[in-house]
């Protein structure tokens, strides 16, 4: 029997870590034009953000309870254990979907035990949770500790966030017309973080992108701990520039351990549009976790 740590495409787990651990990622739904597409299996993000510049009609909805029933059942028939790190139930129903299923399973495998955290994070801030517990596990943590692991990783993961533009945020309905309006004359760029219920919060507003970049870089050295120690996530859309400049600044100014560079894919990038940074961190960390984290 196997213990399995698996997650959702809306991790945005960088591609060398899928296939450097053979981790299991279940799609994330986008419908574009009324036709489904599978984040990371039948869509990518270079395609997507193609498709959103010609102004196609593209709306997602999270994993349903058959496609976690679909992706569940091969690890009960086989006798093995899970660990599913799940996208936040501050923005999506992932969560619930992934209870149900599990409970459906249980009727005919009762012996299959599954975990279901609620990261409460977003993008590269839980593809960062899932990538550490991988190299924990590889080096060796035993299932108690990876479990422990995850809930502390999650509960201490900080996400500092800006976007380009305000048109996919007031059309997903997250910000009203007066601010958009407001914003786009003024080059507002909202700072947006995911708060302790694991919802996206904007928390300050700055003009013009590069002061949003510094200023996303700065709330790292403002909320993060023990920062050369860490692995830091960054992740970004089409905005190649900007990205190189995080990258940089992260190493430059805070001596960060290692990067975990993540590309934003459809379940995230169609509701911020292509011009969306972040960097995810974490505000605590734990030394009875850094053995395995050599």
């Amino acid at each position: 029997m196997a213990f399995c740590i698996i997650t959702d495409s809306a991790s945005d787990v960088p591609e060398r870590v899928i296939k450097e651990y053979h981790l299991h990622v279940i799609p994330t739904p986008v419908t574009i034009e009324g036709k489904d597409f599978f984040d990371g299996d039948t869509i990518f993000p270079e395609q997507f953000y193609e498709i959103q510049a010609s102004g196609k009609e593209i709306k997602t909805y999270h994993i349903n309870q058959f496609m976690f029933h679909e992706n569940f059942l091969p690890y009960a028939q086989r006798g093995d254990e899970v660990l599913y790190i799940c996208f936040s139930t501050g923005i999506a129903g992932t969560y619930n979907a992934a209870k149900l299923a599990y409970e459906e399973v249980l009727e005919e495998y009762p012996d299959f035990k599954l975990t279901i955290i609620d990261s409460k994070c977003a993008s590269v801030g839980y593809g960062l949770v899932v990538e550490r517990l991988l190299h924990m596990q590889k080096n060796g943590a035993p299932r108690e500790t990876l479990l422990e692991a995850a809930e502390f990783f999650c509960e201490h993961m900080e996400h500092a966030v800006t976007v380009v533009e305000l048109s996919y945020l007031f059309k997903g309905g997250r910000l009203s017309k007066t601010s958009f309006l407001a914003g786009t004359v003024l080059d507002i760029k909202p700072i947006i973080i995911v708060d302790e219920n694991g919802s996206l919060k904007a928390v300050e507003k700055v003009r013009g992108w590069k002061k949003a970049q510094k200023r996303i870089l700065d709330m790292v050295g403002e909320k993060g701990k023990n920062l050369e120690k860490q692995v830091i996530g960054v992740c970004y859309g089409t905005d190649v520039e900007a990205f190189a400049y995080l990258k940089k600044e992260l190493k430059e100014r805070y001596h960060v351990k290692d990067l975990l560079e993540g590309r934003v894919g459809c379940a995230i990038g169609a509701h911020t549009g292509p011009g969306i940074l972040g960097i995810v961190f974490l505000n605590e960390t734990n030394e009875k976790f850094e053995e395995y984290l050599k």
